[in-house]
């Protein structure tokens, strides 16, 4: 998992507390994520065409993109605390796009 400084990542004891957010923001959340999961397909395809795939991190962006998929499913199931989603994955965006 990518560790942000000063930001709880999914799958940790410190995962968001999702309430109080509107359908806007929700939504914002929302494409944040989806657009993280994206960033994570990209690279898992890139790695597996490379002529020598590295499995370990293959491994690695799977379990990321699932942890985002886990946060995404959050947020459409439970339609709450897209600002702290959305911090998170647009610093995580911006780490990954370097």
């Amino acid at each position: 998992m990518i560790k942000i400084e000063g930001v709880a990542v999914s799958g940790t004891p410190d995962e968001p507390d999702l309430s109080g957010l509107e359908a806007g923001e929700i939504q914002q959340a929302v494409d944040i994520v989806q657009e993280v999961v994206h960033w994570y397909t990209e690279q898992i395809t890139a790695e597996r065409r490379a002529p020598l795939p590295d499995e370990d991190r293959i491994a690695q962006l799977t379990a990321d993109r699932t942890a985002a998929y886990q946060d995404l499913a959050r947020l459409e199931d439970a339609g709450q605390e897209e600002d702290r989603l959305a911090a998170l994955y647009t610093a995580r965006l911006r780490q990954l796009e370097g």
